[in-house]
């Protein structure tokens, strides 16, 4: 009887999933977008840096502890998206990288810094993702923008730390102007263009779009999706990544 009753809830296997994820932005949308994927039970993987937001002191800050401390409860997974939301900008002759903070007492401000000082930035974000959520963040981090080089990457990975991009069609749009990509168009897009496999990537609010893409996209999104026969995971379970995440730190 109890064998019966454990088989009935149990949840099925993800055997067409697409990999959702977040990277934070204003947060005033945050708790819009929990309330989504609490009601369509939709794990999710968030990529966190302390960037401004329209209440509080930073997304990673006290304000929004209570809020990161309820997704980790859920089960979601987390990762650095480095603590100023450090742009790479380019590599530079003596071997360090020309980056730009967007957040942070540097931001705006091109500076040279080394591989080693680098990855102190992804660290700093997945150290205080653990102290806010209570759940080791994965191994993995996402340069802001995705802008990237090979050396840099190469850089990045001797830290212990594997690159996440996203896929052409998992780029989900919300970056984008609202006057010229509407969210009825963007939905469109992805319902469309999204393939199994596919890793996909929104924001916890965008300054500059005026008709938030969120939550007005996203229910209809997951339900779509799942309507075609598409399962939700994280990138724990991603097979580009299990290997890196399962090797000892």
């Amino acid at each position: 009887m109890l064998l019966a009753a454990c088989a009935t809830h149990a949840q099925p296997a993800c055997t067409n999933p697409v990999y959702l994820t977040f990277d934070t932005g204003h947060m005033a949308v945050a708790p819009l977008i929990a309330d989504v994927l609490n009601r369509h039970q939709v794990k999710v993987t968030f990529f966190g840096a302390n960037e401004k937001t329209k209440e509080g002191d930073g997304s990673l800050g006290n304000h929004w502890a209570p809020w990161w401390k309820a997704r980790g409860g859920e089960g979601h997974e987390f990762a650095s998206h480095t603590w100023d939301h450090v742009y790479w900008r380019a590599d530079l002759p003596d071997g360090r990288f020309k980056v730009r903070a967007s957040a942070g007492p540097q931001a705006g401000v091109d500076q040279a810094r080394s591989a080693g000082e680098y990855c102190a930035q992804i660290a700093r974000a997945d150290r205080r993702l653990q102290e806010l959520t209570g759940r080791k963040p994965l191994p993995l981090f996402r340069a802001p923008g995705g802008k990237t080089s090979p050396r840099f990457l190469a850089a990045t990975r001797a830290c212990g730390w594997q690159h996440v991009g996203w896929a052409p069609a998992g780029f989900l749009g919300d970056e984008l102007p609202s006057e010229s990509a509407s969210n009825a168009r963007l939905l469109q897009k992805a319902l469309r263009d999204v393939r199994s496999g596919d890793i996909l990537l929104a924001h916890l609010g965008i300054w500059s779009r005026k008709d938030p893409w969120a939550p007005a996209v996203l229910e209809p999104l997951v339900t779509g999706l799942k309507a075609k026969g598409f399962c939700f995971a994280t990138l724990r379970d991603h097979p580009a990544y299990r290997e890196w995440i399962a090797r000892p730190r």
